[in-house]
């Protein structure tokens, strides 16, 4: 691959990080189209056309892992789960051997950008795909594989997000709830996690680098993508506010009759 990210590459020229070539430039245009297309694939609905239901006609009407699993069963929501984690999983896991940051705890600043923005495009994909008239999922388990991806920056946060979000779903049993504060937990769980990585030696500068590369382009795209798990959550913060919003492993409970008219008298 003809990258050069070596620490001597960056170091020789502190100013301006090495420029891409044309070639290189066009790799990474590869990997950002590719994300997108990629998040674009709504398995969700796929998976629930295949069982000939559209999901987008019960339920909270998304595609996503809660609205599947509450339509078809638990096992069709935990596999919409993977297969949309998976998408996001893949272009970043790509895009980091291409760019050689994969497993670098200290990555300079333009290849951090370069790694994010394709993980970032997946979940846009997914949220806003082609293949739905530009409408999508929720981003949340897309985002995931894609933070999970970024290792080991963003990975360690991930998987404490996750334990956030199931000790959320536990307590509350609001799955949109618990998406929205596991997403917005990860910048601080970034800012506190790296750190103590840092100090006890898990994260170890590459030689000649600097101490630490700064953190704030993944704090950025991690505010980002927390903003935009929120925003595609406004509708179920909006019934949970209204008490309409269904808590998860509870059935709604029925509709009630409509009131018969009363009796003329005679």
């Amino acid at each position: 691959m003809p990258f050069d990210v070596s620490i001597a590459a960056v170091t020789t020229a502190p100013a301006l990080p090495p420029a891409w070539t044309a070639t290189e430039t066009a790799y990474w245009a590869g990997l950002v189209l590719g994300a997108y297309l990629l998040g674009s694939i709504p398995f969700g609905l796929l998976i629930g056309l295949a069982k000939g239901v559209d999901v987008r006609q019960h339920g909270s009407k998304n595609i996503g892992t809660a609205n599947v699993g509450r339509t078809l069963g638990r096992k069709w929501g935990v596999l919409t789960f993977f297969l949309d984690a998976l998408k996001g999983f893949l272009p970043v896991l790509v895009a980091g051997f291409v760019l050689k940051t994969i497993a670098r705890p200290e990555v300079p600043s333009h290849l951090a950008w370069a790694w994010l923005v394709v993980g970032v495009c997946a979940v846009v994909g997914h949220m806003w795909s082609p293949f739905l008239k530009f409408k999508g999922g929720k981003g949340v388990a897309t985002g995931f594989g894609a933070m999970l991806a970024v290792f080991p920056i963003l990975s360690l946060p991930a998987m404490a997000a996750f334990l956030v979000w199931l000790a959320c779903v536990k307590t509350t049993r609001f799955i949109g709830l618990s998406s929205c504060v596991a997403a917005a937990s990860i910048p601080f769980l970034l800012i506190f996690v790296t750190p103590v990585c840092r100090y006890f030696g898990l994260f170890v500068p590459e030689p000649g680098a600097p101490v630490t590369w700064p953190l704030w382009p993944y704090v950025t795209v991690a505010v980002l993508l927390a903003l935009m798990v929120v925003w595609r959550h406004r509708s179920n913060i909006a019934r949970m506010l209204n008490g309409t919003e269904p808590r998860y492993g509870r059935k709604p409970p029925p509709a009630a009759a409509p009131a018969e008219p009363p009796a003329a008298r005679p």
